[in-house]
């Protein structure tokens, strides 16, 4: 197969090194050459801009930030549309809103007759490089079909659940989920130390229980060392729970935790931890400045 991946971000660059691993032929694109430098230097190809990536692939996976972001790298100048064909199948990894995404994968049909498959994720960069990431899938079954052997170099478990947009929507339930065990987890973590329990030792104590989830036994101990090495953004979760909260007020879906949580997320970002891991939520819980011993 030959490949392109459009956007290399944390997300986009751990996809890349996975499908360089597997041995698929690859191109890249992104507006940053240093993003692509050590991709290329482990055998991928760098294009000239999303239209020459795509131009030299039958699969092109977008990675990229915002629905306005993907977008201009498919319709924009120089795009992906125009190299497009019914040859060509577009995987767009993103997390996006699922209206937005219905409407571009209905236009990229009319405009080129490409398909489009959206294949958000969850297990972020290091299910990503070992090939074990969770993908919520939406888009027609022949082209899920058509995606199903790149799809399968990337992930563990794969469901679609409709027409383009679906997984989006799906997504957006995970990001829910996630959002609130994180910020449960954080407090959980500072009520054990304001009580003289070492909450490295709570993960394999509640194993099992119902308690129990793969980000209690991923992060309780990390946050509990204050380990703030990265494996996600805040501002991206943010990004994806506001997503949620302009699709539940048009719906006036109520989602008075999920709210609340968004706006513990609003501050802190607004506190300047944008671009770090989600341990950064004890900092929330730090606000004497102690840290543990």
């Amino acid at each position: 197969m030959q490949l392109a991946v459009i956007g290399v971000g944390v997300m986009g660059s751990a996809i890349a090194g996975r499908l360089l691993d597997s041995g698929v032929g690859l191109r890249l694109y992104d507006r940053d050459p240093v993003q692509m430098a050590p991709l290329v230097a482990r055998g991928a190809t760098a294009a000239a801009s999303a239209r020459d990536a795509a131009a030299h692939a039958s699969h092109v996976i977008i990675s990229l930030n915002s629905a306005a972001i993907v977008e201009r790298a498919i319709f924009g100048p120089d795009g992906v549309a125009q190299a497009a064909d019914a040859g060509k199948l577009l995987i767009d990894m993103s997390s996006i809103d699922a209206d937005r995404t219905a409407a571009l994968a209905q236009r990229l049909r009319d405009e080129t007759g490409m398909g489009w498959v959206d294949a958000p994720l969850s297990g972020g960069a290091p299910a990503a490089a070992q090939g074990k990431l969770t993908l919520m899938v939406g888009g027609a079954t022949e082209d899920v079909d058509r995606a199903r052997p790149v799809l399968d170099l990337l992930s563990a478990h794969i469901t679609r659940f409709g027409a383009p947009g679906a997984g989006q929507t799906v997504k957006l339930i995970n990001q829910i989920l996630c959002a609130n065990y994180f910020m449960a987890v954080a407090e959980a973590v500072r009520f054990a130390e304001a009580h003289g329990v070492d909450a490295t030792l709570i993960p394999a104590a509640l194993a099992g229980g119902r308690a129990d989830s793969r980000i209690l036994q991923e992060y309780m101990a990390k946050m509990a060392r204050r380990d703030y090495s990265p494996t996600g953004r805040i501002d991206n979760m943010l990004k994806d729970l506001e997503t949620v909260q302009a699709s539940a007020l048009a719906t006036r879906t109520p989602l008075p935790v999920t709210s609340l949580i968004a706006d513990l997320h609003r501050m802190a970002v607004a506190g300047g931890l944008g671009p770090a891991d989600s341990v950064a939520y004890m900092r929330l819980f730090d606000m004497d400045g102690e840290q543990p011993a």
